[in-house]
């Protein structure tokens, strides 16, 4: 027990002194006659509270009602024990005597009835506190029961159920976010799997066709180590692009931040992605609409970012089309922007906050081909964050721009 609740039972007792002074002095009761009086009702006080504390170290796991019972017994049993003292010192009557001890008798059983009625209220909150207890995290705040009625519990109750109906809410929402982790665990697998599985396929069925000699011809042979070549480079992309998603999601990205200025950035991603969109007919173009800002990030893995967002735009935008690739610093003047500007025709409204999700690409039957396998995004999502940035996406004109705000050095 700490000393400040110790404050309270001293200042009882010295409250009880106080009062006993005053009605001694006033009822013209002598100093020694007034001593004697305070310790024999002290002393049965005390005998009294013993005596309770005995019944009670048995009953420590009976009902709320019963302990309450015996508790509000302690007080009546140290008044019988004061008045009997006071009689005994000829400070009350044989009269006065026999009349205190009915009231008393009929004090401590109104009393007495009394603490049984509150026990029952607080073994109802007690059991509503622990309805609620069982409950936790079932669905969502006090788990699908109705509570008490607020103000009808005592103040430690009412707190406690409170704590649970919070405990509960949280837990609810832990086990929806466990949930949708699980899921999400479960369709990466299974589209992973898929998307491993159609290239393997594809490589084994060639190597066997090369090995029986059933391909001879050495245009087919060319293209079939081409193809070969074409596939085991989505293999290793679609590895890398695993590992990277396991060390943003176990947190364990080791990044050596520099100030890189966001034309460099942008210009090295473009030159890198030239081909590729000039060997599908799309024309790429980027321009600064500010200063060149000056951004503190891991080249890198931002470099990553905008090369993932530019594959994604080169592989959706149809041949003849334009991909804009736009650098500056944002309205707010706070955070350096880029944006890539496609023409794949938009993304349904339902489906634009999915496009981060992992293993997601728009396609429910995973048609291999150059469709990717729906992770690069949530690589550049989960890169974009570790930089404290902001990535988002919208329709725009006739087709989607992707947005990434990065904190100005």
């Amino acid at each position: 027990m700490t000393r400040s609740r110790w404050l309270v039972p001293v200042g009882i007792a010295v409250a009880g002194l106080a009062v006993c002074t005053v009605v001694a002095a006033t009822g013209n009761i002598p100093a020694h006659d007034a001593y004697r009086l305070v310790a024999y009702s002290a002393l049965g006080a005390a005998g009294s509270g013993l005596v309770a504390w005995l019944l009670l170290r048995p009953l420590r796991g009976a009902s709320v009602g019963t302990q309450t019972a015996v508790a509000t017994l302690a007080p009546v049993l140290a008044v019988a024990v004061g008045i009997a003292w006071a009689a005994s010192g000829m400070f009350i009557m044989r009269h006065d005597l026999w009349v205190l001890w009915m009231v008393l008798a009929a004090a401590g059983t109104a009393g007495l009835i009394t603490a049984v009625l509150l026990g029952w209220r607080v073994a109802d909150a007690t059991r509503s506190v622990g309805d609620l207890a069982r409950a936790l995290g079932g669905q969502g705040p006090g788990g699908g029961r109705r509570g008490a009625v607020p103000g009808t519990q005592p103040q430690e109750l009412a707190q406690l159920a409170a704590e649970l109906e919070q405990t509960s809410a949280r837990l609810a929402v832990a086990q929806e976010q466990a949930a949708a982790l699980e899921r999400s665990r479960r369709e990466l697998v299974a589209w992973v799997s898929h998307d491993l599985r159609t290239p393997l396929a594809g490589i084994r069925a060639m190597v066997e066709a090369l090995e029986d000699g059933v391909v001879t011809e050495a245009d087919t042979v060319e293209r079939y180590h081409r193809t070969m070549r074409l596939e085991a480079d989505r293999l290793a992309g679609l590895v890398d692009d695993l590992f990277e998603l396991s060390r943003i999601e176990a947190g364990a990205l080791s990044m050596e931040l520099e100030r890189v200025s966001l034309d460099e950035l942008v210009a090295d991603a473009v030159a890198g992605a030239s081909i590729p969109a000039a060997g599908k007919g799309i024309e790429l173009r980027w321009r600064l609409d500010t200063d060149p800002p000056v951004v503190e990030l891991s080249t890198p893995e931002m470099a990553r970012v905008v090369r993932n967002l530019l594959d994604n735009a080169i592989r959706h935008t149809p041949p003849g089309g334009t991909i804009w690739i736009v650098a500056g610093v944002d309205e707010t003047g706070a955070h350096a922007e880029v944006s890539v500007e496609d023409a794949c025709g938009g993304i349904p409204e339902g489906e634009l906050d999915r496009v981060f999700d992992m293993a997601y690409r728009g396609d429910a039957a995973r048609t291999p081909g150059d469709g990717g396998a729906g992770l690069g995004l949530a690589v550049a999502r989960g890169l974009v964050e570790a930089h404290h940035g902001q990535i988002s996406v919208r329709n725009h004109g006739d087709g989607c721009r992707f947005t990434v705000l990065l904190p100005l050095a």
